[in-house]
């Protein structure tokens, strides 16, 4: 039987299991706990390049573009769901919330561990998806995960804005507000 067609190759392209990636985030929790989030994040940072340069590829062999912007954005949703289905990640699904933000939605993540957790626990995905998605987009981008398979929501939901709109967000959450109402003042 030949093997699957892989994703094109990336420059520094490496594919981890979820089960790596899971026993990171438990690894970090026994050893580093205080440091945990920040190694996740930064990590992911790093991988959002490698990332960012497969997309390029594939998108290249399947959609015959040289960079994502030649596509329009009813067209880049669809890749970018394809995409993150065909690297393991999980179909990802891209749409507006409100006027400052998109909220990236996935039922079922690779990093997410269904019922470890009582917060969002998708550092890593949250520091890859920022740097892709800036990369993407050409400007600065933060990513914060509001909703989490990991504590038992029924989806991974990832805010995507500019990162001063993601700071507001994020202090009106710790006053108590939901991220939706903490998106309508943010605006």
């Amino acid at each position: 039987m030949p093997p699957p067609s892989p994703l094109p190759a990336a420059a520094d392209g490496l594919l981890i299991g979820r089960g790596a990636l899971h026993q990171l985030h438990r690894s970090l929790e026994r050893d580093a706990a205080g440091a945990a989030i920040t190694i996740l994040q930064e990590a992911g940072l790093a991988a959002g390049d490698g990332l960012y340069r497969a997309f390029c590829a594939w998108l290249a062999e399947r959609a015959g573009v040289a960079r994502p912007q030649e596509l329009d954005a009813g067209q880049l949703n669809g890749a970018l769901a394809d995409f993150f289905q065909t690297a393991g990640w999980g179909r990802l699904s891209l749409a507006p919330l409100g006027d400052a933000a998109l909220a990236l939605d996935a039922a079922e993540w690779a990093e997410s561990d269904p019922g470890s957790a009582a917060v969002p626990m998708c550092f890593f995905s949250a520091g890859m998806l920022s740097d892709f998605l800036g990369r993407l987009s050409e400007e600065p981008v933060a990513v914060m995960e509001v909703e989490c398979r990991s504590k038992n929501d029924a989806r991974c939901r990832f805010l995507s804005a500019s990162p001063d709109t993601l700071n507001a967000v994020y202090q009106h959450m710790t006053q108590g507000m939901s991220y939706e109402e903490a998106l309508t003042t943010a605006d």
